[in-house]
């Protein structure tokens, strides 16, 4: 790659435990066909041309990664994750020196399209700041009186509001410097792009596909096994 079509690399938070999946693993070590959703994730990334290194942050006790093939890929560097994702990101990061640009992306989305991928990396090309696959709010939106509730509050008016996916693309610096910054300050993190709005730096919206699921719930891994199987058959 050259510098002005450079390659990157990619931090992929993968310390969570998923509960909501009710598995007896993480979410991210389920099987679709013969592999994890993990794997699915990394082999996504690394067939992209551009992405020439990605950096897994793991639990320390993890005792799953380790007896993939893939942990032993020379493009894969693991690092200690932490308790929050915004930690286990600031440890990527840390792991990096010589990257302009970096992007992180969910364990748990092994459908995110190359072609949003390429959309996504254009935001190095044209200067205008870092931003993140996201896809339009198409539903009604309702707000629940408390976080426990099931009663409706109020209607939320869907105009301008979008659903956040990953990657999340950004300067490497500048997103280091704001997530460090927040986490010193006991700030709520819940996406690179969270500590990006809250140090001030412009965030773009990139539409994305709505295939880019993120598997949080049972239902969602039917879902996503379905549509790999579906790119599967299209690569036949």
């Amino acid at each position: 790659m050259t510098e002005n079509n450079p390659s990157f690399t990619v931090i992929v938070p993968a310390a969570g435990v998923g509960k909501r999946m009710l598995a007896d693993r993480p979410k991210q070590y389920l099987k679709i066909g013969h592999k994890t959703v993990l794997e699915h994730t990394l082999e996504k990334l690394i067939s992209h041309p551009r992405i020439t290194r990605i950096i897994v942050a793991l639990d320390p006790q993890d005792p799953y990664f380790d007896e993939l093939p893939i942990s032993q890929a020379d493009w894969i560097t693991r690092v200690d994750g932490g308790k929050e994702r915004a930690d286990s990101v600031l440890a990527g990061l840390t792991a990096l020196d010589s990257h302009s640009w970096v992007a992180v992306h969910d364990a748990a989305r092994p459908c995110v399209s190359l072609s949003d991928l390429d959309k996504l990396f254009r935001l190095f090309e044209n200067n205008q700041g870092g931003g993140i696959l996201a896809m339009p709010v198409k539903d009604t939106m309702k707000r629940a009186q408390s976080e426990d509730s099931k009663r409706v509050s109020n209607t939320v008016d869907r105009d301008g509001l979008w659903h956040a996916l990953t990657p999340q693309f950004f300067p490497l610096a500048q997103l280091r410097q704001a997530l460090s910054e927040a986490l010193e300050q006991n700030v709520t993190i819940t996406d690179e792009a969270s500590a990006m709005e809250w140090a001030g730096w412009p965030v773009n919206l990139v539409e994305g596909s709505e295939r880019n699921i993120k598997i949080t719930r049972p239902d969602d891994l039917t879902l996503a096994t379905f549509y790999i199987s579906q790119e599967e058959l299209t690569c036949e």
